[in-house]
């Protein structure tokens, strides 16, 4: 983490500016070189906090196609985890088998770097945490009501076409069937709780990425495949599924809104943002606060020394 990229300019006046200590000292960078920060991990929140502002910062169209394209993209979960189910004995190790197709979306999403929600709510919480000024909190806000949108339109587009389009055969849409009803069998309660801990899994894989380099895509693939082993709850992945259910007419609407999605979405967004992102956010606030002090008091020690000795020349 050496290097120390540059923030993208913009030359449209209207468009969406993070507020952060950088812009108020006149600086385009965020610093990222781990030897003039107080810790690795120091390096690792910056390089991350400085995604997010570029996040945040993107038009609103682009937003919206990238999160349309990932909530598509997700479809490849459902599609892969059902063709396994369908195609392989019914035993104990069908259930670890087919939970490698849940990481196929994730991948596809992740690598091509659409937009997706969950992973925002790590990666663009950190600039908000940095000033968590009024202006901040509603860019926040429209980037999550932006992707959002997009990733639910996604992955109905995706549901709709394994239903209408002549893809899979017969035994694969009953899997779906089987699998997207299993997820109904838990509680809102259990939603809620599940997708906290699903949160919080996805934002450990967003802070290990600038660390992995090359393994990138086995890290995707193993925080991935615990959340589907632990038959957690997933805002995205989990739309495709139940609104599976909803347009084959094996669900009512009013319960793909709960109780799956309100409890789920909010504990995603609680595991991912206010647990591991402040937790994060303040172990590095407090190295950066002990680092400023620091370089505060070194700074005094120096003066101090310059004084005693311009005294000294002036008694001389």
């Amino acid at each position: 983490m050496s290097a120390k990229p540059e923030r993208p300019t913009n030359s449209n006046e209207n468009s969406v500016k993070v507020e952060s200590e950088e812009h108020d000292q006149g600086k385009s960078t965020i610093e990222v070189n781990e030897e003039k920060l107080p810790s690795r991990a120091a390096a690792v929140h910056e390089q991350i906090r400085m995604e997010g502002e570029k996040e945040l910062e993107r038009d609103w169209l682009a937003l919206m196609l990238s999160a349309l394209a990932a909530g598509l993209s997700m479809g490849a979960s459902l599609a892969a985890k059902g063709i396994f189910h369908a195609r392989l004995p019914d035993d104990p190790s069908r259930f670890f088998i087919e939970n490698i197709g849940y990481t196929f979306g994730f991948i596809i999403v992740i690598m091509a770097r659409q937009q997706l929600f969950t992973e925002n709510t790590v990666t663009a919480v950190l600039p908000i945490m940095h000033k968590p000024t009024p202006k901040n909190f509603a860019i926040l806000f429209r980037l999550w009501g932006i992707v959002l949108l997009g990733n639910l339109l996604g992955t109905g587009l995706a549901a709709l076409a394994f239903i209408h389009m002549p893809i899979f055969d017969e035994n694969t849409r009953a899997a779906f069937t089987s699998l997207s009803e299993e997820i109904m069998h838990n509680s809102p309660g259990e939603m809620f709780a599940n997708g906290i801990l699903a949160g919080w899994i996805i934002a450990t894989m967003v802070w290990m990425f600038p660390s992995a380099g090359a393994a990138k895509i086995w890290v995707i693939v193993l925080m991935t495949y615990l959340v589907a082993i632990c038959d957690l709850t997933h805002i995205v992945v989990g739309s495709v599924e139940i609104l599976y259910l909803v347009f084959s007419g094996a669900l009512p609407w009013q319960e793909f809104f709960y109780p799956f999605a309100i409890p789920t979405l909010a504990g995603n967004i609680i595991g991912g943002s206010f647990i591991f992102a402040l937790i994060s956010h303040a172990q590095i606030r407090n190295d950066m606060s002990d680092k400023t002090k620091a370089e505060r008091l070194k700074a005094q020690r120096e003066n101090h020394s310059r004084k005693e000795h311009t005294d000294k020349l002036d008694r001389e």
